[in-house]
């Protein structure tokens, strides 16, 4: 995977160096991806949706060319990164192939290709090249929560970073998708998609 150092998109807005960090795990493409679920954690899951409609068939959505624009917002809540995604979506059964190619505001891309395998009540696993172990996600509802753990080269050094993806079918063609990245525990920041369906 190309993982260049993001640059920042304004030159009078010079990182400090907890930003440029923040800049270069911008650079992870979080796309089709949920993070580890902490045990315990409080909050909302992927079944309180269940009731909720336009029900979501993640291998029909996820079928053909799907477009995306998304950015990486840092904790402070400022834009660090933008992004196009183009998506080559396959199924054979069960197993599936996105191919994801990134273009970045700054002209940088990137490509990850992620293996799915559906299973059984609406549950997911996947695999990609910088991703360690196996993805899991579940569907219920209108709603898809996906979680990973990526291997992010960071100045000579690879962390490991999370994600916890929340993704909301709105119709036919739109999804929206919220992911927040973590590291230790801590929040980084945010990644926004939305996605849409070419007819």
């Amino acid at each position: 995977m190309n993982n260049r150092i993001a640059k920042p998109l304004a030159k009078d807005h010079q990182p400090t160096s907890r930003r440029q960090v923040l800049t270069r795990l911008a650079l992870i493409p979080a796309v089709i991806g949920t993070p580890v679920l902490l045990a315990g954690c409080a909050g909302p899951q992927v079944t309180d949706y269940a009731a909720q409609t336009p029900k979501l068939d993640l291998r029909q959505y996820f079928n053909g060319t799907v477009d995306a624009w998304g950015m990486f917002t840092d904790r402070s809540g400022a834009v660090v990164k933008r992004f196009k995604v183009v998506m080559d979506c396959q199924w054979n059964g069960n197993e599936g192939v996105l191919d994801e190619a990134f273009t970045y505001a700054d002209g940088t891309t990137q490509r990850r290709i992620w293996r799915l395998t559906a299973g059984p009540d609406g549950s997911f696993t996947g695999r990609a090249d910088d991703v360690i172990g196996e993805a899991t996600g579940q569907t219920s509802g209108n709603a898809f929560r996906w979680g990973y753990t990526l291997a992010l080269p960071v100045d000579g050094r690879t962390w490991h970073v999370q994600f916890d993806d929340w993704m909301f079918l709105m119709d036919d063609q739109v999804m929206v998708n919220k992911a927040v990245m973590s590291k230790w525990g801590i929040t980084l920041g945010e990644v926004t998609l939305f996605f849409q369906r070419r007819t």
